[in-house]
């Protein structure tokens, strides 16, 4: 596995459907992010890795934006992977002269691709113009009076434009009056807080069996009761057995045989998913967030400790950590519905002991703040294999989310 690691931002098309993701490669040695260390860096690091850990992986079946250097250009690195599944993004540190120009052109021609990063309608760029596919505006750092400017500019070329740093849900209302092609940034990830809100009767139902499963004193006869009272969660039990998670020659027959298959902890973990899928009309990305969130949390708790239960209790804090942003409720005004221990409400509200240090280290991975990833004395790029191996697993639950 690679020893490095390699972390992910979605990009939104007009329907807030995922369109790509941005890749960001950060190693023990380099930091691709900065210039002068990335054109050091041999480009096989980067594309040896794609090709070994695969983008499907990475990025499920969307395209991968992918920062290249003046050197990769001219070394045509971006020639080593897939025209149909990557995006070649050009940032401002290129120096755009004519040897980049003719590689670029080059490589449109052959079907790839072209991403302009932190745009500026100077000369230099006219030129890229003409071949260009994508423009991506920092609306953050150019403010909005010198966004409708620019994208006014660009209506005379043949260009989409992504808008980059999206923070607040009035930026991107007025980004998708101004034409917008595609959205980045946390705005996507942010609740929509509503004073007042009160919780439904089916989220109620939900939080309920939630607090029933996440009783450190429940039987396991009481939990199966309780599935086997509801429609519903017997078929949902059933395509999570039968998903890619498990072995496809497990013959299930019938629900209590399905149960006992489980077990008490993987049927606590598998009410905690599903659960969590019904809490919420939201995109189904923000449910496989959750999951991410939480496979990568106990992943990390097994570096620690050889308890499952502990590791469990890690997996409990990753996926309620995006509870706020499922019911659009404060993060401790919805935990306060579930009657969790102290351990898990302290990690995930103030990142406290061990489980908030990993909750601390998901977070900042899931955000790019690559300086902060950190836990206990695990190196960076074990964490960086937990969150491929976290995203490959989130992906392969296959059940009714």
């Amino acid at each position: 596995m690679t020893n490095f690691i390699i972390g992910r931002q979605q990009i939104f098309d007009k329907n807030l459907n995922i369109s790509a993701y941005e890749l960001f490669f950060r190693g023990n040695n380099f930091d691709l992010s900065n210039n002068h260390e990335a054109t050091l860096a041999t480009h096989q690091v980067m594309t040896d890795s794609i090709l070994e850990i695969g983008l499907n992986n990475i990025v499920d079946e969307h395209k991968a934006f992918i920062n290249f250097t003046t050197q990769n250009i001219l070394e045509k690195t971006p020639l080593n992977l897939p025209k149909d599944r990557v995006v070649i993004e050009i940032q401002e540190n290129v120096n755009i002269d004519s040897p980049v120009i003719y590689n670029l052109r080059e490589m449109s021609q052959k079907g790839y691709l072209i991403s302009l990063d932190n745009f500026s309608l100077t000369h230099k760029h006219q030129k890229l113009l003409e071949f260009v596919d994508i423009i991506k505006l920092d609306v953050l750092a150019m403010g909005e009076n010198r966004v409708r400017e620019i994208i006014t500019q660009l209506k005379f070329y043949d260009v989409k434009i992504l808008a980059a740093k999206v923070e607040t849900r009035d930026a991107h209302k007025y980004l998708q009056e101004l034409g917008c092609d595609y959205f980045q940034g946390f705005f996507f990830n942010k609740p929509n807080l509503v004073a007042g809100k009160r919780i439904g009767s089916n989220q109620l139902d939900s939080l309920r069996l939630l607090a029933l499963a996440n009783n450190p004193n429940v039987e396991f006869d009481e939990l199966v009761r309780e599935i086997s009272q509801n429609l519903s969660l017997c078929y949902k039990i059933l395509c999570y057995i039968n998903s890619a998670a498990y072995p496809s020659s497990i013959k299930i027959k019938s629900i209590s045989q399905a149960i006992a298959y489980l077990g008490l902890n993987e049927l606590k973990r598998w009410i905690n998913l599903v659960v969590l899928s019904s809490l919420s009309n939201k995109p189904s990305f923000i449910i496989q967030n959750s999951l991410i969130r939480g496979k990568m949390c106990e992943l990390l708790a097994t570096l620690k400790f050889k308890n499952k239960i502990r590791c469990g209790e890690f997996f409990l804090i990753g996926i309620l950590s995006s509870l706020d942003n499922l019911l659009d409720l404060p993060l401790k005004e919805a935990l306060e519905q579930l009657p969790l221990s102290d351990y898990v409400t302290d990690a995930i509200l103030y990142h406290k002991d061990f489980g908030g240090e990993a909750l601390r280290c998901v977070l900042n991975y899931e955000f790019g703040n690559f300086d902060e990833v950190t836990f206990s004395d695990v190196p960076q790029f074990i964490i960086g294999n937990a969150y491929i191996e976290s995203l490959s697993w989130a992906r392969n639950i296959k059940f009714e989310l």
